[in-house]
């Protein structure tokens, strides 16, 4: 999961109704990304980073909880 990029939306009060309008995708589109399911296209990772969250880094927005080493 993406944990650090649906953080990153809570706090800044965006739905994932509202990303999904964003990424023009559907709701459900957006929830396979957040979990990995399917992966974001370039584009969509760049505005995210650029347009919605420009305060995070982009490799923190989308490091995998899969990733991390306990």
């Amino acid at each position: 999961m993406l944990a650090n990029l649906k953080r990153a939306l809570d706090n800044k009060g965006i739905s994932l109704k509202a990303y999904a309008a964003f990424l023009n995708v559907s709701e459900k589109t957006v929830l396979k990304k957040i979990n990995e399911e399917t992966d974001f296209s370039f584009p969509e990772a760049k505005n995210t980073k650029t347009e919605l969250l420009p305060e995070y880094d982009i490799s923190y927005l989308f490091e995998s909880d899969k990733e991390r080493v306990s």
